[in-house]
């Protein structure tokens, strides 16, 4: 097939007139000279990445014009099927906008116009600056940030060998509220069974909207095949709300009130798994304390879900224990109180002693721990890629100002401390920024610090699919081949069982874009380091993985996805039986059939643990779980909340054509009482403002939100012009959100009070 202009326009998701390109940007697909398309007629197992869960799919050209995307039928938890931005993977790839050449800035920063180069020369403009910057400042001077999962390493791997400590994920801004709790509780993270449990009670956590495949697939098979109970503590009606067989319409930031006073019921009434916390649980008594005081009607003074029903809740999920389970969450951070929120919410889960139970919660099975209790390789083992004699970075990490954020220091960092040594030393001066795969003008909050920060920087490199918001700053921009067009490393997808899957190219790449761990791999050839990319190409990194077992990289390669062994959780008696039959050198089962005894948690204590020393040290005053109140609006403002959407992934698909045309706007939620109040009605054009920016959008007057609340789905409202889909459309979430880091965590705050005006 020809590519070219008049194709493009024809072709998928160009179909509006509102997704028109007012000019043609240098570099775009829709200025690249006609081309073939070549891929695969038959189909590829791959890995989907239209949003961070990564599900397994199966893909194809199409009578050599389209691509077809399917899930992939040997993933059984995924369904063997995507969602609707799996399935819109196809637009993304023909995209007009997106940029297929290596760009260089020749205008101010921001202003969009840039200039084509090729890949030798942007190398060479890198190299000289960074290395510029590190013979004048240090390495440390240079930050280097990435999404977190799919090929980040490979970026972290060139921050490593530049000798800059300075790496940092997107985690404070998204996860990291409930990874951090769990390493100070568990010892490490830890995974929700929702298919089997009985019981759900849900805060929040919108499995229905931030859909992630094998998860909402567990909670519909839950709901509708299990009759499962489904209960929702949420601000708004959600999806997951409508979905639920009750919904409390809770004050937002109040979460953990009502957390902590199932947890005092569960204690006062004597319902909790009294053999479980003692055998598993360090620091009872000191929680047991701190809860007395955290009554029903304490919480609904505080959060407005009624005492009768948090009594009665509580009382019908301790019933169904062990097989229930309070979803610790996802997406942060609702209170700056984050940490203690989920560690309330784990609570809940730990009292009824549902750790390694169906329907509870479950640690994952990797296949070295797998096979030491079947006594035998039932899974190999991938072998981690080394390097030998790896620089070590002397320079302390600029998130380290703080001994409380001890966590999260090897967990993703805190990424808005760039803002933070930009633009006030703190605790010294960054000079440059390498971003890959990342939109910190969308998902950091204060949005005018961010471009501050980018503006004063010596130097900015971003890699991506477009120009988005923040790469609109960079110096170099350089293209990275979509999830279609790239190989990748074998990657671990282990649950009950210990799986691999793996990404591979399905479509050869469109214009002059390059996988990221290849450009990655020649930015380092260029600053002088190629001694520290040993490898050749993908084929060789997989090849080092599988220890040169062609066969078995042969059968992940044609399956895709592949699970080994039987499902194993170490306290479900049935479980562990069907396990010790299957292998005979299987260890040894417990008295009373299961694997109870090997439980154990990396803590101090190797408990669980309800108060820690740990944490107290590190965090004074906040060794156990306790209440504090906090003050996120003014008195004469409403809260600000928001959410994820079904068909878009945070601030990363806004521009692709097919979803753009489901949904290109953020209208903005708003109880009938209050808009009557103001002389709102639905479409009028309103405008939100606070201390910290001023947005401006449209009203939907709806029941599903509280009075005192306004709702906006995130990753809109862009105010890029290159991004013609997603310029101007709605509000900009992070323009009104304060710039705050919540204890312990780090993380970004995401509620606020904000002012509402008609226009």
């Amino acid at each position: 097939m020809k590519l070219d202009r008049r194709t493009f326009i024809k072709g998928a998701g160009a179909g509006t007139a509102s997704c028109a390109l007012a000019t043609i940007l240098p570099g775009s697909l829709a200025a690249l000279e006609p081309t073939e398309l070549n891929g695969s007629a038959t189909s590829v197992a791959s890995i989907c990445e239209m949003c961070s869960t990564r599900c397994p799919i199966s893909a194809r050209i199409v009578n050599g014009k389209n691509v077809s995307i399917l899930g992939n039928e040997k993933a059984k938890a995924f369904g063997g099927a995507v969602c609707a931005r799996g399935g819109a993977g196809h637009s993304q790839l023909y995209d007009k906008q997106r940029i297929v050449k290596p760009l260089k800035r020749v205008g101010e920063r921001g202003e969009g116009q840039w200039q084509e180069i090729e890949w030798d020369e942007a190398y060479r403009i890198i190299a000289d600056n960074l290395n510029r910057i590190k013979q004048q400042h240090g390495p440390e001077a240079v930050a280097f940030s990435s999404k977190s999962g799919s090929l980040s390493n490979h970026l972290f791997h060139l921050a490593q060998a530049f000798g800059t400590p300075n790496t940092f994920t997107h985690a404070s801004t998204c996860p990291a509220g409930y990874v951090i709790a769990a390493k100070a509780m568990f010892g490490g993270k830890i995974k929700r069974d929702l298919a089997n449990s009985k019981y759900i009670i849900n805060f929040g956590h919108n499995l229905y909207e931030g859909i992630n495949m094998s998860e909402t697939r567990g909670m519909m098979h839950a709901q509708m095949e299990k009759g499962a109970k489904l209960v929702v503590f949420e601000p708004r009606f959600s999806i997951v709300a409508d979905k639920a067989d009750e919904w409390y319409a809770i004050k937002p930031g109040t979460d953990v009130a009502v957390a902590l006073a199932m947890c005092h019921v569960l204690i006062e009434d004597n319902l909790y798994d009294k053999a479980f916390v003692a055998q598993y649980v360090s620091g009872f008594e000191q929680f047991a304390n701190e809860v007395k005081a955290y009554t029903p009607e304490w919480a609904e003074s505080i959060s407005d879900v009624p005492a009768e029903d948090i009594r009665r809740i509580t009382h019908e999920y301790a019933a169904a224990a062990p097989h229930a389970c309070v979803d610790f969450g996802h997406r942060s951070s609702f209170t700056t109180e984050e940490f203690e929120m989920r560690r309330a919410l784990y609570a809940a889960n730990v009292l009824i002693g549902n750790i390694e139970r169906k329907g509870g919660l479950y640690f994952g099975n990797k296949a070295a721990s797998y096979n030491k209790f079947a006594g035998e390789t039932v899974a190999p083992v991938l072998a981690k890629p080394g390097v030998k004699d790896m620089p070590k970075p002397t320079a302390k990490r600029i998130d380290m100002v703080d001994e409380q954020y001890a966590l999260m220091w090897s967990s993703g960092g805190i990424y808005q401390t760039i803002l933070d040594a930009t633009l006030t030393a703190t605790p010294y001066q960054l000079q440059a920024w390498v971003m890959c795969r990342t939109n910190p003008m969308q998902t950091m909050t204060d949005r005018a610090r961010i471009v501050d920060t980018l503006k004063k920087l010596d130097f900015v490199v971003c890699c991506d699919i477009y120009i988005s918001e923040s790469a609109a700053y960079a110096d170099i921009f350089l293209p990275e081949s979509t999830y279609l067009e790239r190989d990748e490393e074998i990657a671990d997808k282990s649950g009950k069982t210990p799986a691999y899957y793996v990404r591979q190219q399905v479509v050869e790449p469109i214009g002059d874009t390059r996988p990221s761990w290849q450009i990655w791999k020649e930015v380092g050839a260029s600053l002088g380091l190629g001694q520290y990319f040993p490898w050749e190409n993908m084929d060789t990194l997989q090849m080092f993985q599988v220890g040169s077992d062609i066969a078995l990289l042969n059968k992940i390669k044609q399956d895709g996805f592949v699970s080994f062994g039987k499902p194993l959780m170490l306290r479900e008696r049935a479980m562990v039986q069907q396990f010790v039959a299957s292998y005979a050198n299987a260890k040894t089962p417990d008295e009373d059939g299961t694997y109870a005894s090997s439980l154990k948690f990396k803590t101090p204590s190797g408990k669980i643990e309800l108060s820690s020393d740990k944490v107290e040290a590190m965090a004074p005053g906040r060794g156990v779980i306790r209440y504090r109140e906090v003050t996120m609006k003014k008195a004469d403002e409403l809260f600000f909340i928001q959410g994820k959407v079904a068909v878009h992934t945070n601030a990363g698909t806004q521009n692709v054509p097919m979803l753009a045309n489901l949904m290109s706007d953020n209208g903005i939620w708003i109880h009938p009482l209050t808009a009557g109040l103001l002389n709102i009605r639905s479409g009028d054009k309103v405008r939100l403002y606070n201390d910290t920016g001023s947005e401006e959008g449209h009203a939907l007057v709806t029941p599903g939100i509280r009075p005192d609340t306004v709702f906006a789905y995130m990753g809109f409202g862009s105010k890029n012009k290159e991004l013609a889909r997603a310029t101007g459309k709605g509000v900009h979430c992070g323009n009104l959100l304060p710039h705050i880091t919540s204890p312990v965590t780090g993380m970004n705050l995401h509620t606020t009070g904000v002012k509402i005006a008609k226009i």
